[in-house]
């Protein structure tokens, strides 16, 4: 990476991080856009296998996932330009906003003002998840019409399982995943024997 490529990758992370309010729905939306559409330095699959990928690691998603994007773009100096440049105006802003919320934080227009927000980072994420969602669904979709149905079955069952049976994410993670490739097994044996 050169110096002046490495300055230009730090700029765009240190935007990244001075944009991030919104909690971590509204931050994947922005480095989804600046990783896939502005920059492309990833492709929206990779940016999906990513965000798969940092969903099986404990922590903080969106740091593993800057690690990763970091470490394609730019090896060790991308993984510490991108870190840095997300996490210091993030820090620096919220430092400032918690300290002076201590002393607006009963003010009327201020519930109100975080009363418009929440709906809108709803919204951010809802975008994002059908971003994330549409690549794999798209993969499925050319592997045939079973495969679409398992996705949509997997969806359907992780959602219902994270909000009624309140499972931990790596019991429902590790259940679609070895679904999927079971099923994924048994249709290659299938086809094989057809063969």
């Amino acid at each position: 990476m050169s110096r002046s490529s490495a300055l230009y990758f730090l700029r765009v992370w240190l935007a990244l991080g001075l944009q991030s309010f919104g909690g971590g729905m509204a931050t994947l939306a922005l480095i989804r856009r600046a990783a896939v559409e502005q920059e492309q330095w990833v492709t929206e699959e990779e940016f999906t296998r990513f965000w798969s990928l940092v969903q099986l690691a404990p922590g903080i998603n969106l740091l593993a996932l800057t690690v990763l994007i970091g470490r394609k773009v730019g090896g060790g100096l991308g993984i510490c330009l991108a870190l840095l440049g997300l996490l210091l105006p993030s820090v620096g802003v919220t430092v400032l906003l918690t300290a002076c919320y201590t002393r607006v934080q009963h003010a009327a227009i201020v519930h109100a003002v975080l009363s418009g927000v929440i709906p809108a980072i709803v919204g951010l994420g809802l975008v994002t998840a059908w971003q994330i969602a549409r690549p794999p669904l798209e993969q499925s979709r050319r592997a045939g019409r079973s495969s679409v149905g398992l996705s949509l079955v997997l969806l359907l069952g992780s959602s219902l399982a994270a909000r009624l049976g309140h499972l931990p994410v790596l019991v429902i993670l590790g259940t679609a995943g070895s679904t999927y490739a079971l099923w994924s097994s048994w249709k290659n044996r299938r086809s094989g024997a057809a063969h």
